[in-house]
């Protein structure tokens, strides 16, 4: 089995050190308080379509995490940032592509595409999972919450939490093209959801968004949508995030 392996690290204003790592094929990044706290509860954060795991919003969400207490750790999906891209994902982005400069529908090519990648996906963030519960600031006692994008992060992070026990709390999103496997893989899901939709988002179809978020055989969930296009999601959400994986891993004094 490949063991995770810390490539570099840096250290922000002292409050928060990033540790970029390798686990085989998989590059990752592992972001901590710099200060020591005992063992951490984790957040597994997904990235969107054609981003990585080191956006500067997807930095900035991590950052804030980690000021209030939290561990983060992303990792790149296959055929995205650091990774090299198979055939698949090279085919797949020309669709979309020629897709998008046509004005020919993208939801078959997206719905394929992204049921690939999360085939491709979830063990490796099981995987990943494994080897951070190895850490001593992390260990195998502590609480896992999903906080993924509202495009690929949702689609890889759904069947990773119906998947995955360990997870006990999930952030998703309803800015994607919805398809038969990932709703069953939403009913599945049972752990407490959040759930943002951008009321206006120009890619996909409203109803089918709420048809999703109806799937979810949690017991609690929550739809937070707000007005604007895919990618208006407002900056408060993020802390109101925090306040729900506090809430759920039982943080909240």
């Amino acid at each position: 089995m490949n063991s995770l392996r810390f490539t570099a690290e840096t250290s922000a204003d002292g409050v928060i050190i990033e540790r970029d790592f390798t686990l085989g094929e998989i590059p990752g990044v592992l972001w901590t308080p710099a200060s020591e706290t005992g063992r951490t509860p984790l957040i597994l954060m997904g990235h969107g379509g054609g981003q990585d795991k080191k956006t500067p919003a997807q930095l900035a969400r991590a950052r804030e995490f980690v000021t209030r207490g939290f561990a983060v750790a992303a990792i790149d999906a296959p055929g995205h940032g650091d990774r090299p891209r198979s055939a698949e994902d090279e085919q797949a982005r020309a669709d979309l592509r020629h897709a998008w400069q046509t004005g020919a529908p993208i939801g078959e090519i997206s719905s394929r595409y992204g049921a690939s990648l999360a085939l491709r996906a979830v063990p490796e963030w099981q995987a990943t999972l494994d080897a951070l519960q190895e850490l001593p600031e992390i260990g195998t006692d502590g609480p896992v919450g999903y906080g993924g994008g509202i495009t690929l992060g949702t689609a890889i992070g759904v069947p990773l939490t119906a998947a995955d026990s360990r997870i006990t709390a999930a952030l998703f999103g309803g800015g994607f093209v919805v398809h038969g496997a990932l709703v069953e893989a939403a009913r599945r899901v049972t752990v407490p959801v959040r759930y943002l939709l951008q009321w206006d988002d120009e890619h996909v179809d409203r109803q089918s968004a709420l048809a999703f978020f109806d799937a979810f055989g949690s017991k609690e969930k929550t739809m937070h949508a707000n007005s604007g296009g895919h990618g208006d999601v407002p900056a408060f959400e993020v802390a109101s995030s925090i306040r729900f994986f506090r809430r759920h891993f039982g943080l909240e004094s």
